[in-house]
């Protein structure tokens, strides 16, 4: 069998997940690799992102609703994981959250580092297409460099 009728319309991802406006960065890797710390260092941050100050938020942490709806990818936090995030040393703390946001670029934060001036990549989830980059999760630049990515991202 396995027709087009047979494709998920929605899976639930190992991943965390930001938002800036509404479009969400999903951020892969092994457990332990860096993904809440990334996330974590970027949604206490106001950043600036040319003329504009935007204040990046928590979708989900460690797991991520993502389905189709009307063409695009989006994302959702698990009902039991919605507004926490776990901090190192700390536990599981509780921090503002959106509900929903539209997939726009996928982050691996492990494997082999980051090439300077790296061919684009796409990752494919649900059948779609979205910008792929890798970055290393504890360089001080990073949640920069995945809010420039995320901004770039169309």
């Amino acid at each position: 069998m396995g027709g087009a009728a047979d494709k998920p319309t929605a899976v639930i991802v190992h991943a965390t997940a930001i938002a800036v406006d509404g479009r969400a960065a999903l951020l892969f890797g092994a457990s332990g690799s860096g993904k809440s710390d990334l996330a974590l260092r970027c949604i206490v941050t106001v950043a600036r992102l040319g003329s504009r100050l935007v204040t990046p938020e928590l979708v989900a942490d460690d797991q991520v609703e993502i389905a189709l709806d009307g063409g695009h990818l989006v994302c959702r936090p698990p009902t039991t994981l919605a507004g926490r995030i776990e901090v190192r040393g700390l536990g599981i703390v509780d921090v503002p959250h959106v509900t929903v946001a539209r997939v726009a670029l996928a982050v691996v934060i492990d494997g082999p580092p980051a090439e300077r001036m790296p061919p684009p990549a796409t990752r494919q989830i649900l059948g779609t297409e979205i910008p792929e980059i890798r970055l290393s999760p504890f360089e001080a630049s990073a949640p920069m460099k995945l809010l420039l990515a995320l901004q770039q991202a169309r």
